[in-house]
């Protein structure tokens, strides 16, 4: 074979190489819906979970992005879920925004900061 024509080939081999690769990397990394978790705006003995703008109240199980945006460093952000499930997305004296991928099951669901927990938190359900 003639070196032109093989380099040629190792070429179009390594380009569909690479396209492959680009293509599941694509496929891992699809998107799924956000929902936007907010505490503690301005300090305030407030928590919220929402969904394109709407406080959650009902979602269809499947998996979900949590993007939690913690205000204040006296709250903290967690969810608790059916059969003992539960998440810490912030811990008090953290302030910031973390985003944390999820996979919610059919079941009622608490989001509420844990020091404050008995009048600072929003309950859903997974349908």
């Amino acid at each position: 074979m003639r070196p032109r024509i093989a380099s040629a080939i190792v070429a179009a081999v390594a380009l569909i190489v690479l396209a492959l690769a680009a293509s599941a990397l694509a496929a891992s990394q699809a998107t799924h819906p956000k929902l936007l978790g907010v505490v503690g705006k301005n300090d305030a003995f407030k928590i919220t979970l929402t969904n394109k703008g709407k406080s959650v109240k009902t979602l269809k199980a499947g998996t979900y992005t949590f993007v939690v945006q913690d205000d204040s460093s006296i709250h903290n952000y967690e969810l608790d879920g059916p059969n003992g499930k539960s998440w810490t997305f912030t811990s008090v004296g953290f302030k910031g925004t973390k985003t944390i991928t999820v996979k919610l099951a059919k079941g009622k669901y608490k989001a509420y900061c844990a020091p404050h927990e008995s009048f600072m938190f929003q309950k859903f359900t997974v349908v």
